[in-house]
Parts: C-alpha cells; structure tokens; sequence
C-alpha cells in the first residue's frame, strides 16, 4: 500500500472511532437525561391522577411524535425537542400504572425491583455489546417480527383475558426488548447508527417496555396481579 493511501486509511479509521465515540457519548448523555424528564413527568402524573384513559392518549401521542414527526426533525435541533416531548408522554403516562402498582401491598417494593432489573440488564447488555464490540445488526429483521406477533398477541387477549398468556407475552417482550438494547448499541458501535437521536429513541423505548413488562412479571409471581 501507498504512504498516502496508508495514511488516508489511518486517517479514516481515526475518524470512523472518533466518530463513534461520539454518537456514543451524545447517545447515553440524552439518555440519561430523557430518563430523568420521564421519570419527573411520571411523578407529576401519579400527582395529579391521571386516568387510565388519559394515560393510552398520552402513549398514542407518543407514538404519533415516532412516527410522523421523529423521521423529519432528527437531523436538526428540533429532534431533541420531539424526543423530550416523547419520553414526556411515555413518562406522564405511566403514572396510572405505577399508581396501580404501588397500591398493592408489596407495591413499592414490586417497583424499585422492576427499576433494578431494567437498570441490571442495561447495563450488562450495554457493557457486553461495548466489550466484545460483536455485530448484532442480524437481530433486527427477528426482533421486529417478534414484537409485532407480540403486539397482535396482546390485542387477542385482550378479548380472551387468558392471564397465562399475557404473563407469556410479557416474558417474550422483556426478551425482545434485550435484544434490542444489543442491537441499538451494536449499531452505534459499528456505524450502523450516526444519529443520536434516533439510537436514543430506541434504547428509551427498549427501557419502557423492559421495565413495564418486568412490573406485570413481578407483581405475578408475588402473587398480587
């Protein structure tokens, strides 16, 4: 090889890892602080006692925001905006179901065990994918047909009301959405992913779900729900 085809390889893998780096930075620092914002619209939400109904509007809302709004502001400022306004409704919605939850009798306890579980498999996830550095870009095509049987699983039951399924479900989802923790990460890593927003969408939404499902889970097996 060349000097100068050498040294405009050197330069681009420079580049390439600086640019990782900080897609990777950009990422975990709206991340954490998406995560506080929900977490302060949550509370605001047990406050006030929002409605069950008002929480599905709020999480529909959301999902408008991912869908049509998301795409085109993600490559300007106003994307972060929108996603604090997502994690805003995802969090505020969540009120309701917290506020069930603690009602029970091990309710707070059900909760901070739901938290450290999110948080346990996060981080172990986050921190194999950034070790072994591997490509999990493979998931992606399993990952969504999984969580869209999921989702119209979800909806059946709705009308059975078979409460061994929807304990099913939720296993499965907190599976999915551990795979897409590795996925996201995988390709922020490996260059899949340059756009910090949208990778901090995708790890919050892996978060939300990881921690409603593990609620539903838990507060199951200690026999409450």
């Amino acid at each position: 090889m060349e000097p100068k085809s050498l040294y405009a390889a050197q330069t681009g893998g420079v580049e390439s890892i600086l640019e990782t780096n900080r897609v990777l930075k950009n990422t975990y620092i709206l991340l954490s602080m998406t995560l506080l914002f929900s977490a302060a619209t949550a509370g605001i939400g047990m406050y006030v006692g929002l409605s069950h109904g008002v929480s599905l509007m709020m999480s529909l809302g959301a999902l408008g925001l991912i869908w049509f709004v998301l795409p085109r502001t993600a490559n300007s400022t106003a994307g972060i905006y929108t996603v604090f306004a997502i994690t805003g409704l995802l969090g505020a919605g969540l009120g309701p179901i917290l506020n069930y939850y603690l009602a029970m009798s091990n309710g707070p306890s059900i909760v901070m065990q739901a938290m450290g579980g999110t948080a346990i498999v996060f981080f172990g996830l986050s921190g194999y994918a950034l070790t072994t550095r591997k490509d999990f870009s493979y998931m992606g095509g399993f990952l969504v047909v999984g969580l869209l049987m999921a989702i119209v699983a979800s909806l059946v039951n709705i009308f059975l009301g078979i409460p061994a399924v929807s304990l099913a479900i939720s296993s499965v989802v907190v599976l999915i959405m551990s795979g897409f923790i590795l996925f996201h990460t995988s390709a922020i890593i490996n260059g899949g992913e340059r756009n910090y927003i949208m990778a901090t969408v995708g790890l919050y939404l892996a978060l939300y779900n990881l921690f409603t499902s593990m609620l539903h889970l838990l507060a199951a097996f200690s026999g409450e729900d």
